[in-house]
């Protein structure tokens, strides 16, 4: 009987010394294995959103604390923003755009559910478990992801990941916040900025990868520059540090998804950033060369600032309404909370 293998046995197979026959032709098959699960790619499959019904007005905010809709438009870009109902919520929401992704990607199995949050109170079972139950899945995977305002790109790194090394051949990647339930309608400095809604995105597997390796990371020194805490929970930043690195830093952290992607700035079709603030959109266009012929996505205007949700929101509210070309290369880079970034580059579906 040949003996087991120890690890310096496998050390030398790549002499094809010592090892026996058998066990080297199935390391060797398990090797080709590998390298065959390597050439596959993620894509993206369909996209779906919602927002509540209800619509908050800039004037309505002003009969709340001192402000009016020249001053909130001027700081923000914001003119109106939705805000949930009492039949809404971040589980009833995330379904909904959920349902719409599926729809648009033509697929009922699902096998993987990635949900980013910062506002669900859902604790245990976690909100992706609860999806998985609403919409019927059977067997699916599900993971709840916190990382705020990039939450979405986060789960789309995650998701693209398991399509890619065989884990899963159908993802749905949800993003969905009801930040008015955490907001202090006292303070103008954060009011006039949230509000609530869900995107959602099918993903599945492709030839060719069609979504690049996400680059992720955090600012240690920002870590508590974005807050929901106390008693009870609201939300708050330190808005002058947020507007610093947005200007200075978030940039070159673009460039550095590009560069993870093989693309340039002239290769991206669509701009979907973090959909925090008119103010921080347009300059980090500026600072990144984006022509007249590219889009920025600005649904910020008619949104608000939604954290995790704001760009599969803006970015399946602009597909579903014909203004995106299929098969464009689009930017997705998100910022915030923790303090966290992340980004990745995706084809639209063709």
């Amino acid at each position: 009987m040949e003996p087991l293998i120890e690890g310096s046995d496998l050390r030398r197979e790549a002499a094809g010394v010592g090892v026996p026959y058998l066990l080297r032709n199935s390391y060797s098959s398990s090797v080709e294995t590998m390298r065959k699960t390597t050439t596959r790619g993620a894509r993206l499959l369909g996209l779906g959103h919602f927002q509540p019904e209800r619509v908050l007005t800039n004037d309505e905010i002003s009969t709340m604390v001192e402000t009016s809709d020249e001053w909130i438009r001027a700081r923000t870009g914001i003119r109106e923003r939705r805000v949930v109902g009492p039949d809404d919520n971040v589980l009833s929401m995330a379904v909904a755009a959920a349902r719409m992704a599926m729809h648009d990607a033509q697929v009922t199995a699902v096998d993987l559910v990635v949900l980013a949050s910062t506002t669900s109170t859902h604790r245990s079972p976690n909100t992706a478990g609860r999806i998985v139950a609403e919409l019927g899945l059977d067997g699916a995977a599900a993971i709840d992801v916190n990382t705020a305002c990039s939450g979405f790109e986060y789960a789309l790194g995650i998701a693209e990941q398991a399509v890619r090394v065989g884990n899963a051949n159908t993802a749905l990647v949800v993003a969905s916040e009801a930040l008015s339930t955490f907001t202090d309608w006292t303070d103008r400095t954060t009011c006039v900025l949230t509000a609530d809604g869900a995107g959602a995105v099918a993903v599945g597997v492709s030839d060719e990868p069609q979504i690049s390796p996400v680059v992720w990371g955090t600012v240690p020194g920002l870590t508590d520059s974005v807050r929901i805490e106390g008693n009870p929970q609201r939300f708050s930043q330190d808005g002058r540090h947020v507007l610093r690195w947005a200007l200075t830093e978030a940039a070159p952290v673009a460039h550095r998804v590009l560069e993870a992607a093989g693309v340039t700035i002239s290769d991206i079709d669509v701009f979907a950033f973090h959909q925090a603030n008119l103010r921080i959109i347009e300059p980090l266009a500026k600072a990144l060369g984006v022509t007249p012929e590219q889009t920025v996505l600005r649904d910020v205007e008619e949104s608000g600032n939604t954290s995790a949700a704001s760009v599969p929101l803006a970015l399946s509210k602009a597909w579903h309404r014909g203004d995106l070309v299929r098969g464009s290369q689009v930017l997705l880079f998100g910022f915030g909370g923790g303090f966290a970034y992340a980004g990745q580059v995706a084809q639209l579906p063709e």
